[in-house]
Order: structure tokens, then sequence, then C-alpha cells
């Protein structure tokens, strides 16, 4: 969860410029006049989405319910002695109909101490999978008592033979509060998913959850599977249905209907999480002998005016948030581009290996912004990067709140922008990088990498490419152009002049003529 104290978020958007604008339009909200994304289907007889429906509408009526209290020697498992209790893959649901699903449940204990109901659905008819000690291995975690036989689970998850068909893979989890995550092949677990953020980025940031599930039968031999969810808070109430298709690039198509509780609550829809810890534009606690150390390193955003905007992540020294201003956003994710193993030189964690995550929206989203939370961190255990798109007016009591949305987990990204990508971003001080040079004090050297889209075209009359460089403060002193062999694009070089203390918007993007042919390249910058 992030916790940002209200004062230090006033005095970091105030001093590193941190609302970007990236474009403005009428306000427009999902279920008035902007194009609604397909309603989620039912299943084929029976309990469906609407049941969902039903139960979250009623749900939002009454306060919310606390949690029942869990027998204490589940509450005292540490990390260690929770993650021995293991499900058994004999006993796994779908094992038996020819399926290429499997389903397993997490055992409560440790910090996952709310029971959550897990319920499949066969011809129509939900029924609750019923806790059994037998239904897991134990390993070295022992109990002196039997636990109560309606103890509930933490969660489940969903294998599949993603990377060898002899062999079933985790594909998607669902662990902890609205947390979820999923797999395409060749992936290793990297960015996480979440149903909703309420107040995100606030001291007063609240934790939705997901009460109880619903899984459809798989048919005999086929891969794909509907998942209903239920989610439960102080701020709101959802029904969810989620669509999963795996492959190399696995999809989840998401549909849902929020109930609020309360007025005037910040509700993030869509949201990532990931950690970024150090990387090429940002060195800080650099002391490690690996280069690189992150699950994504920027944020891409296709805006609703067709702008392809890239921002590099980053490990500040306080807790910043960037909000990217749009109409009808047409997608935005938390990407990994940089897939070379010698920028991390980690055998075990292999970072070149952790997917790149994008949101489809389906349908019109109407006014809003992308949010963007930064904290800092002291090593690699924190999620610390979060990312969610925030309508513009809040969803009301009594009026129920529905978009759709598409998640793409995947290892290749350059399909998405059809423009020339950022591919590269480092900065010095302009007097290391060039001694000689007659330079004004406060000044510091930027260089920006970009290749792919027509830029290869243009590498045979490079003087028909030229950079566009914008600072909301300071003074950009000059700026270059290149041609790069190495990435068979062009390397664009400014100076910034900047007072300590100060801060600004960095962007840069290339162009022929008026036409851009890269995306623009963003960052926020502050002078020490």
């Amino acid at each position: 969860m992030f916790q940002i104290d209200r004062r230090k978020l006033v005095a970091s958007l105030a001093l590193s410029g941190a609302l970007t604008l990236a474009g403005r339009a009428e306000a427009q909200q999902p279920g008035a006049n902007a194009p609604q994304p397909p309603a989620a289907p039912n299943g084929p007889t029976g309990f469906g989405y609407e049941s969902v429906l039903r139960r979250a509408r009623e749900l939002a009526s009454v306060p919310l319910t606390q949690s029942p209290t869990l027998p204490e020697p589940l509450t005292k498992l540490d990390a260690e002695a929770w993650r021995d209790i293991r499900f058994r893959p004999e006993r796994a649901l779908f094992s038996n109909n020819n399926s290429l699903l499997r389903l397993q449940t997490y055992h409560l204990g440790h910090s996952f101490r709310r029971p959550v109901t897990v319920n499949v659905i066969r011809d129509g008819i939900p029924t609750p999978i019923p806790y059994a000690a037998n239904l897991f291995d134990y390993g070295a975690t022992k109990f002196d008592k039997p636990l109560p036989v309606n103890l509930g689970f933490a969660g489940f998850r969903l294998q599949y033979p993603l990377n060898d068909p002899r062999n079933f893979d985790e594909m998607i989890s669902f662990l902890g509060a609205s947390a979820f995550s999923f797999l395409g092949r060749g992936q290793r677990p990297g960015v996480s998913n979440r149903g909703l953020v309420v107040n995100g980025g606030a001291t007063a940031e609240e934790t939705p959850f997901f009460r109880e599930f619903w899984i459809e039968t798989p048919e005999p031999g086929s891969d794909r599977i509907a998942i209903y969810a239920l989610l439960d808070g102080e701020a709101a109430t959802g029904a969810y249905r989620f669509d999963l298709s795996p492959g190399a690039e696995t999809t989840l198509e998401v549909n849902l209907t929020l109930f609020p509780r309360k007025a005037g609550t910040k509700l993030g829809v869509a949201p990532l999480r990931s950690m970024f810890f150090t990387g090429e534009t940002d060195r800080r606690g650099h002391g490690d002998y690996r280069p690189e150390v992150h699950d994504s390193d920027g944020l891409l955003i296709h805006t609703g005016a067709g702008e392809w905007l890239w921002r590099p992540l980053r490990n500040p020294a306080a807790p910043e948030i960037s909000a990217f201003m749009d109409k009808d956003v047409r997608g935005f994710g938390l990407l990994q581009r940089d897939r070379s193993f010698e920028h991390y030189q980690d055998l075990d964690q292999a970072y070149e290996l952790r997917p790149s995550c994008w949101i489809e929206p389906l349908g019109g989203w109407g006014e809003g912004h992308v949010e963007l939370l930064e904290s800092p961190t002291t090593d690699e255990t924190t999620k610390n990067i979060g990312v969610f798109w925030v309508p513009r007016e809040a969803p009301e009591p009594g009026k129920p709140f529905t978009l759709g949305y598409r998640i793409r987990s995947g290892l290749e990204t350059p399909r998405l922008s059809p423009a020339g990508r950022a591919i590269g971003a480092y900065q010095t001080d302009v007097k290391a990088s060039s001694p000689k040079e007659q330079t004004p004090p406060n000044a510091r050297r930027f260089l920006i990498d970009f290749a792919g889209g027509d830029l290869p075209f243009f590498l045979s009359e490079p003087g028909s490419v030229a950079a566009t460089v914008t600072s909301t403060n300071g003074r950009i002193l000059r700026s270059s152009l290149a041609p790069n062999p190495h990435t068979k694009g062009f390397r664009a070089v400014f100076d910034l002049q900047l007072e300590p203390g100060e801060a600004t918007d960095l962007r840069i993007f290339l162009r022929n003529g008026s036409r851009a042919i890269t995306e623009t390249w963003t960052l926020p910058f502050k002078a020490e």
C-alpha cells in the first residue's frame, strides 16, 4: 500500500511540476455520453455476471462487516511456515474433465487472514469448495489441533502448460485483498494487478478486497476460462468478470460495475503495481554489482489525441505523484523494454524476463487522468510503483459505475506503438562530460536514444529529422541530433540550465517536418 504524506505530496507537486498535461477535453463520464464497454456475458445457464451484480448492489446498501478472526496458530505463522503449506497437485480441480487448466487454493495464515469463498460453477450451479486439511501438504508446519472445517481459503490459482506441454505452470493467481497477477509464456513474475485502488497515494488509502469468487468449469480441452468476483470495501462494492486467454501473450478481459458506498472518494481503476530500484536514468542507492534492478522501466501512455508518451520510472528521494490528464485514453501500461541480460546481470531474478503489462480500455472512459505513484525504496522487495486511471468525476452512491478493459501480459511490446521509441536515456554533469566547454553553471546534459519505427528510413538523410525539446522551467542551452549506427536510430543531446532546488518537466520527440516520428520522452527533473 502506498502511504504518501499530504504535505510531502503538495511540496512534491509544487517543486517537481509532476502534474503533466497530456490533453484537455470536455468532461465525459462512463455511463453518460461515452461509448460503453460490451456487457459482461453471463454463463451458459443459471449463475452468471448478473448474479454477482445483484449481490454487489445489495452489499453496498449495508455497512461493511468485519472479517472473522482466524485461529491463533494461523495468525502466528511466519512467511516461511506459511509457504511450507502447499496444495496437493493430485487434488487439483478440473483434472478429471480433460481440461488444460488446474485449480488450486491457497491456505489461510501469516498475512493472509481474510477468508475467501471459492466456488466452482458446473451446469450453471455454483458450489463452494469445502476446506479440508487433506487438500494440503503441510511440510514442516504442524498444528496441535485440527483446524475448523469451515475455515475457507486465502485465494486460488490456475495452472496451465504455458512453457512445456508436459508441465502445469502457474498462470493466474488471486491472493491478498484485490490483488491478482498473471503470466504468459517465458515470463517471470513482475507487474501485479489490483481490482481497485481507493484514495491511492494518500495516508487515508483504503484496501478493498475480493470477498468471493465463482469459477466456471472449463469445457473439455478448452484453455479459456471465466472468473467472477465480488469486491467489498468501505468505499465501494463491485461485480467483476475476468475472461482469461493464455498464450505467448496472455490476455485478461475485465468487465466491472462498482457501487460506491461513499461520496467524493477517489477510485483508481485498472491498477498496476511494480518495482523500480535502480536503472540507467536513476542510480539511487547504486552500490550493487547489477547495473539495473527493476520489474518495469517505464510508463507508456497512448493518449486520446493519439500521442504516445514514454515516462521512465524512478526511485525518488520522497514519494511523488504524476498525473497525465486525458480524455478517452487509448491505453497505458508499465513496460519492461530492456530485454538484455547484460544490463541486469542477475541469474536468479531474470529481470529481463519480467512481463510488460498493457491496459486497453473497452469503450470510452471519458475525462480523467492516468496517475503514477513513485515511492522510495532501499531494496528490490517492495513494489514502489503504482499506476491507475482516475475518472474526473468521482462515482456517486446510488449510481453504478461500469467500464471494461483488456490487460495484455507479454515480453514483446514494439507493436504497441508504430512510432520510434526512446530506448535509452542518460544524464551527466556538463562540465564532467565536456571539461573544455565554456558552460554556464548549473547545467545538466541529457542524452536520449531513439530507435525503431521509420527512423532507419531517415538514416540516409539525417538532416530531415529534427528534435523538439521543451522544458517547463529553466533554459535549454543547446541541443543536437546525430545518427546512431549502433541502434539504427538517432541520439538526441540537450543541455538544461536549472537553479538548484528548482524543478521542471522535460519533453522531447523527433519529427520529420511537422510530423512526429517518435513517441514523446518525458521526465520530471529537480536540480540538486
